[in-house]
């Protein structure tokens, strides 16, 4: 029994949204006939929903901090405008659009944390101002009206892999290397860390345990790029889901290893005792305001390249699923708790429901209607275990910095230790 809770952990409800994904993935398998866990929809699915999780990723970090931010969509529209006009009006080369369209993202981000970290209007208010300016912004200089974008940008929203080497693989080479090069680094990264532990001194490990996880996420990993290797020829990973698990990467160290991520956790935690500190709260709401409409460009400038248009209605309520996103994925209202892992699953679970009932046949109406009931009893269920002082279910998931319901009572009688631990 020790070695199996070395494997999953303590607490078995930390890892209830993975259960439900994989329960939904089977069970819409199983109710449209074997046409969800196929090569092609899983391709569209990650292709047509990696703008959403982008959003997502910047979201948590948002919601860590105690805000929210109700403009990406818009700004990700804006933007999406932007790259298709300059590069249409103004001649510009595909990639000086490209560039361009980040650049407006970031002084976009910029001007947000402004309103937040310099004037104190709250993040609620500033976004939803900066929602209603960009909406009717995309309109103003669309003319309402959609404008094409350079074709040399559907590869980023709509290419794959690319083919080469020995066809005996019966696989997509890339993406087979790809799969291999994600198995070695997790192997790798879960015995570093079991040597790690062991040289501190650390008893109770078992290795066998390390073993057994690397085998079965191993096998997980070996399914998916069997998934995602085996389509039609001229398929393979979607470049928006490389680009997403590169992001998905970048964020996680950020949040989980560096300073800057403790900061985020502490000013989440506990403002004032982050700023007794030594922490520039100010400093952290700004940067966080500015990586989300970065990353919301980023992500308008996906879907545009997918859509191979940039239209006056793009964006619309993309806010709403990127913060059901995070929210399934465990993070608090009150800030303080979330990590970019556990919201890529609550971005997945998301993404799978709407791909399942499209599959089923199911109308856009109903569809808004599971969604919302989904999202309400994640967010009930983890509430109430939490209020039993049980951990949070998914809060916790895959993060070191994500607190439990106990540890963040103790934040509130301790401050000066939360602020040192980075909350």
């Amino acid at each position: 029994m020790n070695v199996v809770k070395q494997v999953f952990g303590t607490d078995f409800r930390q890892f209830t949204m993975v259960f439900a994904l994989v329960a939904l993935l089977l069970g819409f398998h199983i109710a449209s006939g074997g046409n969800m866990l196929t090569p092609g929809n899983m391709q569209n699915l990650i292709a047509g929903n990696a703008y959403v999780l982008i959003l997502a990723i910047g979201m948590v970090m948002v919601i860590v901090i105690g805000h929210i931010d109700l403009s990406v969509g818009s700004v990700a529209g804006f933007v999406g405008m932007c790259v298709a006009l300059s590069a249409r009006d103004l001649s510009f080369p595909w990639w000086a659009a490209l560039l361009a369209g980040l650049v407006v993202g970031i002084l976009i981000g910029c001007w947000h944390g402004f309103w937040l970290a310099k004037i104190g209007i709250p993040g609620f208010i500033t976004t939803l101002a900066g929602m209603m300016i960009f909406r009717g912004g995309v309109i103003w200089i669309s003319g309402s009206v959609s404008v094409p974008v350079p074709p040399e940008l559907n590869v980023l929203g709509a290419g794959y892999l690319p083919e080469w080497g020995p066809a005996f693989t019966y696989l997509n080479n890339s993406t087979l290397l790809l799969g291999i090069l994600a198995i070695v680094l997790y192997a790798w990264s879960q015995f570093s860390t079991y040597r790690r532990r062991v040289a501190d001194g650390e008893t109770g490990l078992n290795a066998a345990a390390v073993v057994i996880r690397v085998v079965l996420v191993g096998a997980v990993l070996a399914y998916v790029t069997f998934l995602f290797g085996s389509g039609r020829p001229g398929t393979s990973f979607p470049i928006p889901g490389v680009i997403l698990v590169v992001l998905v990467i970048v964020y996680h160290v950020i949040t989980q290893r560096t300073t800057f991520g403790r900061h985020i956790y502490a000013v989440g935690g506990n403002k004032q005792a982050a700023a007794l500190s030594g922490v520039s709260v100010n400093r952290v709401y700004f940067l966080v305001m500015a990586n989300m409409s970065f990353l919301a460009a980023l992500a308008g400038i996906l879907f545009v390249a997918r859509a191979t248009s940039a239209g006056p209605t793009d964006g619309n309520m993309w806010e709403l699923d990127a913060i059901a996103a995070v929210f399934i994925g465990g993070a608090a209202v009150s800030g303080g708790i979330g990590t970019v892992a556990a919201t890529m699953i609550g971005g997945l679970v998301m993404a799978t429901l709407n791909s399942g009932l499209f599959l089923m046949g199911v109308g856009q109406d109903k569809t808004q209607v599971i969604k919302g009931l989904v999202l309400l009893a994640a967010v009930a269920f983890d509430v109430y275990n939490k209020q039993q002082g049980r951990p949070s279910i998914t809060g916790r998931l895959f993060g070191d910095r994500a607190k439990s319901e106990s540890t963040t009572d103790t934040v509130k009688i301790a401050p000066t230790t939360t602020g040192t631990n980075g909350g």
